[in-house]
């Protein structure tokens, strides 16, 4: 399992951004998140749409003993939001660790959201932000990285993509 085999201090990166990402925007998250994942860098992200989704299937696409990524979720653990990613997040529960601070049954509140950053920034070194527009949940976990003294990198998008404005 993946805590018997994990390495500590975890050498992990949060992967945020969009929910509503470009193709170009999806496909970065997906090939940063494969790429880091098999040099040993363990994948945080909140399992979302977008970007967040990418990155977890980055993770997952990974060759290597060592994958791993970490969905923090921001429901109960026997609730998959969004539904949707009901695959993905079994996926993740064999090859890397679904993460919640909600009891079972918690549903989808709005508000659990902007709380479940902080525990990505806590997990990761760093944040990797993908395609988030400059009021999002992207830049505030951004943000909270930024005053903890860790690493916060942005891939840059189009000038003309409100999107990419919060990377810029």
């Amino acid at each position: 399992s993946f805590w018997a085999t994990a390495q500590w201090p975890l050498r992990a990166l949060a992967v945020v951004g969009s929910r509503n990402p470009t193709a170009q925007g999806r496909d970065n998250a997906h090939y940063f998140a494969r790429d880091l994942a098999q040099q040993g860098i363990c994948i945080v992200s909140g399992l979302a749409l977008g970007i967040d989704g990418a990155a977890h299937e980055g993770a997952l696409a990974a060759d290597g003993a060592a994958i791993c990524t970490i969905a923090v979720v921001g429901t109960g653990l026997d609730r998959v939001y969004p539904a949707r990613h009901r695959q993905l997040a079994h996926a993740i529960a064999q090859r890397g660790v679904l993460l919640s601070e909600y009891p079972l049954g918690t549903p989808p509140l709005a508000h659990h959201f902007p709380q479940r950053n902080r525990i990505l920034c806590g997990l990761a070194s760093g944040t990797l932000v993908v395609e988030a527009a400059v009021q999002s949940g992207s830049l505030i976990t951004a943000r909270l990285c930024n005053e903890q003294g860790k690493e916060v990198f942005a891939i840059p998008g189009s000038i003309h993509n409100p999107l990419a404005r919060g990377c810029h």
